[in-house]
């Protein structure tokens, strides 16, 4: 990397990193699209920032065509290196920016998967609740169901961050933003039942740290290790296909809109900025909900 291509994009994540106060996991993404049109540059023989022109950004679009990326992957890249050239304009260190223009691929819009209520009903029947194992998984699956939050939220959460005279759970969530989400009765039970049994058993190195979810060695669960779980616990059940963390979030969401919730509170619970990105589950509860109209009316 040249030198002035070094300091601009170091520049720019002090600048997402401080202004914007966006997560570790947002500024990784954005490091990374960059560094690869940074790459691009080099093979284009293109020395400078400056120097890429709106024919070099359109070639880059080609280019990412060409690697056969999905539609949401080229266009998370081209806004990002769109946001990247915004801010070099801002700080006067371009006169233009050459991704202004450059149009984002339509994405194809897909509906969230989530699982049904009588599918989830199956999954909790299997979970046995004799072993610490048993009885920490339990309680993961409870509250990723419960909360609706996120995986990396899960894995952050410390003993203190719990209440359960009033069943809430402080959470931290992307950008630096907590909020405080409740849990009800059956997640309630199961975790005081883990915390008081299975976790103190699998603190076998008797470990100081708060950290709520352990693997079986005593340490924090990561998130990879929530997934093997969640793999683990959907193998054992009756049911079919696959399941991924995220789903246990897209069905909390369903399941509160398609039971009346309103939508301005499933984004606070969620952890929504914006309620655009709530506004998907609505999609998914009419799809329910013509699902079961044309399964069930006799003239459907």
């Amino acid at each position: 990397m040249l030198k002035d291509v070094n300091d601009s994009l170091k520049l720019f994540i002090e600048y997402l990193q401080i202004e914007k106060n966006c997560s570790k996991y947002t500024i990784e993404h954005y490091h990374h699209d960059i560094c690869g049109f940074i790459m691009f540059m080099s093979e284009q023989s293109i020395a400078s920032i400056s120097e890429v022109q709106y024919s070099d950004a359109r070639l880059y679009l080609t280019n990412l065509f060409e690697r056969k990326l999905a539609r949401k992957t080229i266009a998370r890249r081209i806004s990002s290196l769109r946001s990247f050239y915004k801010f070099l304009l801002r700080e006067e260190l371009i006169q233009d920016n050459p991704f202004a223009l450059v149009s984002i691929p339509k994405i194809e819009k897909r509906l969230p998967e989530f699982f049904y209520e009588e599918e989830l009903e199956q999954l909790f029947k299997s979970c046995e609740t004799v072993t610490p194992i048993g009885q920490r998984n339990k309680a993961l699956l409870e509250l990723l169901y419960a909360t609706g939050i996120r995986v990396s939220e899960c894995c952050q959460i410390r003993i203190k961050d719990l209440d359960f005279s009033l069943s809430t759970i402080l959470v931290h969530g992307k950008g630096s933003k907590d909020r405080y989400v409740p849990f009800g009765k059956q997640a309630n039970v199961a975790l005081k039942q883990y915390i008081q049994n299975g976790r103190l058993e699998l603190l076998t190195n008797k470990q100081s740290h708060d950290v709520l979810f352990v693997n079986y060695r005593g340490g924090p669960l990561t998130e990879r290790g929530v997934r093997t779980v969640l793999n683990s616990m959907f193998e054992k059940s009756t049911l079919n296909g696959k399941i991924h963390p995220h789903m246990l979030r897209h069905s909390f969401a369903t399941h509160l809109l398609n039971n009346g919730a309103d939508m301005r509170s499933v984004q606070e619970l969620l952890g929504h900025a914006f309620l655009s990105s709530t506004q998907v589950y609505t999609h998914v509860s009419n799809e329910y909900l013509r699902k079961t109209y044309m399964n069930h009316h006799p003239r459907a």
